[in-house]
């Protein structure tokens, strides 16, 4: 497969409820989504998982545009028939930047599949025609609002709940909905939040039979996550740790998680997704897949890799209308708590082309010389 062309497309799409990030709270959804055609004139897509700022990771909006444009499109172009599976030679010369590499192989990967008329599940691997979906809920001032919020979830029939939690907003919060909720499968997120010594007040949290709490400490600590998991009985999981399956190995022979949170974006992409889901399948270490706010492009692709075997927690692959009122691609819709995996070639979905434009702020195209 040669590739002809590379489009980069920004877009901004309203989100049904603002978010709350670092640096401040956002309304909307901003990514880059990258567009390859090949010579023979196969399309595919890939979503950027990076925001506007480097609030999450180093990595940000502008930055993978420049990188994709600039350092990626370049190698991909003078490398002549490639696949996929050959991103890791094509792209080495470029440190880093797994975000802006995982969209630019989503998009060739697509285009491959689609070509050879195989959907991206059936690559991956996939055993799951539908997938278990949990929902995130951010951090609430008022505890009834919050309750609130899990309830209409449930109601909903999302099968997990993941509360968002920070030093001031921890146990008290989670204690309420496990009181309230005392059936459901319930587990938190630090996002990195506390240091070891404020983490020690996790352990209250061992009461409320929680399935997990993920990623508490900054992501470079896997010594003190080896020691907090030696402190709690809840089990730890990693999120921003894990960037590749090296270091999933390393944590997981260090002792410093026994659940891993997958992100393809955040690992450089689907393939190396797939090999942290093996290495955890071989350890006997559960995976769930992570979200970043995806729109169909991104959301599409996620599912079919939460139908691998390993998968066997739900994930945030929650419904379209979870974050948008009106997505690009037609919406994911939660039935009974999940989501049914794509069929067709590639991600299996494509843009709805009215709505791609109607989103989109900025286009640039790159052609092969």
């Amino acid at each position: 497969m040669r590739v002809a062309s590379i489009e980069l497309r920004m877009l901004g799409l309203p989100l049904v409820r603002p978010f709350r990030t670092s640096f401040g709270t956002e309304t909307e959804k901003v990514c880059v989504l990258v567009r390859v055609e090949t010579a023979v004139g196969a399309v595919g897509w890939g979503e950027g998982v990076t925001g506007p700022d480097p609030g999450f990771s180093e990595e940000w909006n502008e930055g993978l545009w420049l990188v994709v444009r600039d350092f990626l499109a370049p190698p991909v172009f003078a490398a002549g028939d490639l696949a996929a599976e050959d991103l890791d030679r094509v792209l080495g010369g470029v440190r880093g930047h797994p975000m802006a590499k995982a969209a630019l192989e989503m998009a060739i990967l697509d285009a491959d599949l689609r070509a050879r008329g195989i959907p991206l599940h059936q690559y991956l691997g996939g055993v799951r025609s539908e997938v278990d979906c949990g929902v995130s809920v951010g951090i609430h001032d008022d505890v009834a609002d919050l309750l609130q919020t899990v309830e209409r979830h449930l109601v909903e029939g999302y099968r997990r709940i993941k509360l968002k939690i920070e030093p001031g907003h921890d146990v008290g919060p989670a204690r309420a909905v496990r009181e309230r909720f005392a059936d459901i499968l319930f587990q938190v997120d630090a996002n990195a939040a506390y240091t070891v010594e404020k983490a020690q007040r996790l352990a209250e949290l061992d009461e409320l039979d929680l399935l997990l709490v993920e990623q508490p400490l900054p992501e470079e600590d896997l010594l003190g996550h080896a020691e907090l998991a030696r402190a709690l009985r809840t089990p730890i999981c990693l999120d921003e740790s894990i960037v590749s399956a090296r270091v999933a190995e390393q944590a997981i022979a260090l002792g410093a998680c026994s659940i891993v949170n997958v992100k393809a974006g955040r690992v450089g992409g689907y393939l190396e997704a797939r090999r942290i889901h093996d290495l955890c399948v071989e350890r006997g270490v559960p995976v769930w897949c992570g979200g970043m706010l995806e729109t169909g492009i991104g959301r599409a692709a996620n599912v079919a890799l939460a139908s691998l075997p390993g998968f066997t927690l739900p994930g945030d692959t929650s419904a379209s209308a979870r974050y948008y009122a009106e997505d690009i691609t037609a919406p994911f819709v939660l039935e009974d708590g999940r989501l049914s995996v794509p069929t067709e070639p590639g991600i299996g979905v494509a843009p709805i082309p009215e709505h791609l434009e109607r989103f989109t702020t900025r286009v640039e195209k790159l052609l092969l010389d």
